[in-house]
């Protein structure tokens, strides 16, 4: 994924002529339902970080090569052990901003599928194939290890779908898994939005819902590992799904992580919930847009320091948890 710059201008430009007229929603969302949830049901940040090391073991899971092929396998033999339903593979192709003709490999499995009320959650699996962003020039044709930005999103899946086959949901839950998020142009002055999440794009356009029974909303996971990361209400979501934001962001206050899911907008970021969004699903990003140190994302984003060593496992409680409590707080 990127920060998009063209977006994040206007993005400024908006929050300059609303500021002093607009309450925040998520402090509205708070006012509303203040009390604390106590979870039953514990997300397990030690199983969330096997589920990331593993995947890194496999080595960067660039789109096509043997490590892409082995991590989607791995991941559609944990949604079936943990008793996922209608696991299915969606295979295609897709042509990159390079010229290479990449095969996709979307996975998907569901949840209590008997239930009327469903939303969906997603995650990318794919590593870049260019660390770009590395300060040693010499790593800029070598893909990135991808523990946070990869493995992070979909090891706090599979450890919910874990959690998911013990304690049945109140509605259903759909979980999808892309490929070719991260095969991206960076380079240039101008945005190449559609370059990124081509095995999103790819789903949408051959999407498994008819329009009546679309989920009512969907929680992208990107980046969810990262040492002492902070979640910001990303701009896109807030502006496409500001229901869905004050709803995450007021569960993650009651669950006691007010600290890492704060109140202040975050970054524009081109990623896979932008093309949810255009499917007609209102979707919404739990990324880490606004580093301390960085002001966008953490400092091993599209480098070789992406790796085991910054991976945060109360970062991934934090965002895990955050979404179990967010999925037995809905009604059926």
């Amino acid at each position: 994924m990127r920060i998009s710059v063209k977006s994040t201008l206007f993005a400024i430009a908006t929050m300059i002529l609303a500021i002093g007229c607009r309450t925040s929603g998520a402090n509205d969302h708070n006012k509303k339902d203040t009390r604390t949830i106590e979870a039953d049901i514990k997300f397990d940040s030690d199983s969330a970080y096997a589920y990331v090391e593993r995947q890194v073991a496999m080595g960067p899971r660039v789109p096509g090569t043997p490590a892409n092929i082995e991590c989607s396998r791995y991941i559609l033999s944990e949604l079936t052990r943990h008793g996922a339903d209608s696991v299915r593979e969606q295979k295609g192709k897709m042509t990159a901003y390079t010229g290479d003709v990449l095969p996709i490999i979307n996975i998907m499995g569901c949840f209590n599928p008997g239930a009327r009320k469903r939303i969906l959650l997603l995650a990318h699996y794919d590593t870049r194939p260019w660390a770009d962003q590395d300060i040693n020039r010499d790593n800029h044709s070598t893909p990135i290890p991808g523990a946070n930005d990869g493995a992070s999103g979909v090891g706090v899946l599979l450890e919910i779908a874990r959690q998911l086959s013990d304690h049945t949901p109140p509605i259903g839950v759909d979980m999808l898994f892309v490929d070719a998020e991260d095969y991206g142009q960076a380079s240039g002055f101008y945005n190449h939005d559609e370059s990124w999440c081509l095995g999103t794009q790819y789903w949408a356009a051959h999407m498994p819902y008819a329009q009546d029974s679309l989920p009512s909303y969907a929680i992208l996971l990107d980046m969810v590992g990262g040492i002492d990361a902070k979640f910001h209400r990303e701009y896109f979501s807030v502006q496409e799904a500001p229901n869905v934001v004050d709803k995450v962001w007021g569960i993650a206050a009651r669950s006691g992580y007010g600290h890492r899911f704060p109140n202040i907008d975050g970054g524009a970021i081109v990623d896979d919930h932008i093309f949810v969004n255009k499917a007609g699903i209102p979707a919404i990003n739990i990324v880490e847009s606004k580093n301390d140190v960085t002001k966008s994302f953490a400092p091993t984003w599209h480098t070789m320091d992406d790796d085991m060593n910054n991976i945060d496992r109360s970062t991934l409680k934090a965002a895990g948890q955050t979404v179990l409590n967010v999925i037995f707080n809905e009604k059926p």
